[in-house]
């Protein structure tokens, strides 16, 4: 299948050209190979996923208020932390 290319001119950061030549390099790909691919999984998404993702969490505030979840806040260096911090 031959698909017609148009040819597109956009500025990067250093950040983002270091950044997309690493991934491209892990995924076998050229740079513009990637890009694409990127721009199709965005392109071909919910646009509206954001809004999305906010109605769900709006929708589901508050709903576990009766749940009593017990947690273990002993383990790890964030246990530790939250340990000192309460005896201190």
């Amino acid at each position: 299948m031959v698909r017609c290319m148009h040819r597109t001119n956009i500025y990067l950061t250093d950040e983002q050209v270091a950044l997309l030549d690493l991934r491209a390099e892990a995924e076998g790909m050229s740079r513009a190979e990637l890009i694409r691919k990127l721009l199709d999984q965005l392109l071909h998404t919910d646009s509206d996923r954001l809004g999305a993702d906010l109605a769900a969490i709006d929708v589901s505030f508050g709903r576990l208020v009766d749940v009593e979840i017990d947690l273990d806040r002993t383990d790890g260096a964030r246990g530790a932390h939250l340990e000192r911090i309460a005896h201190s």
